[in-house]
């Protein structure tokens, strides 16, 4: 059989209940079902692994004829990534990020976030890349206003789909004592709590979003006391769901967490270099307010007869 053909592994199949009621204005009688796809620490692994443990796993073709069948298959589709596009393959030392940033737009990727190794050459080379990428940056905690990037990026985006109004919004990870400060120069860190209260509660008061998701790039839980997702969550409110990074935490389905008003979030990252695709299904229905949500992290392998 064709080396071509490609072979989806499924884990992690399950359905998460959650309790708080979505803003629904439905403009007729029909329930809508939402398709969230994220992916998170690409590290410019373009093929699949050739070799270790991960032999056969991710591929940027593999991820791309995946997401190519879902769209097919879905209606309302968003396309997300979580940061740390760049470094870790060759392709990056040689191409400085290029071939990553054309091939998610060949993908339509719909809104990314930075993550550290995005600034690996510096505020200079994530410029000269920007042009390759047919899709918007968001990141709501950095200040880039003393920089060559100033007005460059957006703290976040709304997106619509079919009735629904979706608001997606960025932070990204301190990176003083992470990134040598001549990387990413006069760039501000600011806190990301208050930050994400005040762009969540933006899109879910003011532009009245029926879902609100955070792209993040904190990390998802660590022993020491640093803020992660999980602690994220907890100081935050209006956050529905939370698509994270830089801990390369492999999830077979979302967690959970509550929120300031004893709410839940949602959490998942699918590990890194493409071997997984993030699938979150959200059903909204207008007849009685209710959203059931299905979660699964899926396996990108290369085709072979065994797989």
């Amino acid at each position: 059989m064709s080396n071509r053909r490609h072979f989806i592994k499924q884990s992690g199949l399950g359905a998460i209940g959650l309790s708080f009621i979505p803003q629904l204005s439905f403009g007729n009688n029909k329930d809508i079902k939402l398709t969230i796809l994220h992916t998170n620490d690409m590290h410019s692994h373009i093929h699949p692994f050739t070799s270790g443990r991960n032999k056969g796993l991710g591929g940027m073709a593999q991820r791309a004829a995946l997401i190519k069948q879902i769209r097919k298959q879905e209606e309302h589709v968003l396309l997300l990534d979580a940061g740390d596009i760049f470094q870790g393959t060759p392709y990056f030392n040689v191409y400085g990020g290029e071939l990553e940033f054309k091939l998610m737009s060949e993908m339509k990727y719909d809104a990314v976030t930075l993550g550290n190794h995005d600034f690996d050459n510096g505020l200079e080379g994530l410029k000269k890349q920007l042009p390759h990428a047919n899709f918007p940056f968001l990141i709501a905690n950095y200040d880039f206003s003393d920089t060559i990037l100033k007005n460059t990026f957006k703290p976040y985006k709304v997106f619509r789909k079919g009735d629904l109004k979706i608001g997606v919004f960025g932070i990204g990870i301190e990176l003083d004592g992470l990134v040598p400060k001549k990387l990413y120069q006069n760039t501000v860190y600011q806190d990301p709590i208050s930050t994400a209260n005040h762009y969540a509660n933006l899109l879910k008061q003011k532009e009245k979003c029926d879902l609100v998701i955070c792209l993040s790039h904190l990390g998802f839980k660590y022993k020491e006391e640093k803020i992660s997702d999980m602690t994220f969550a907890s100081q935050t409110r209006d956050i529905d769901l939370i698509i994270g990074g830089h801990t390369h935490t492999f999830l077979k389905k979302p967690v959970k967490q509550l929120n300031l008003d004893e709410k839940e979030v949602l959490i998942n990252q699918v590990g890194w270099a493409g071997i997984n695709i993030g699938k979150i299904d959200y059903h909204f229905s207008q007849n009685d307010g209710l959203k059931k949500v299905f979660g699964r992290s899926i396996f990108i392998e290369n085709g072979s007869e065994n797989a």
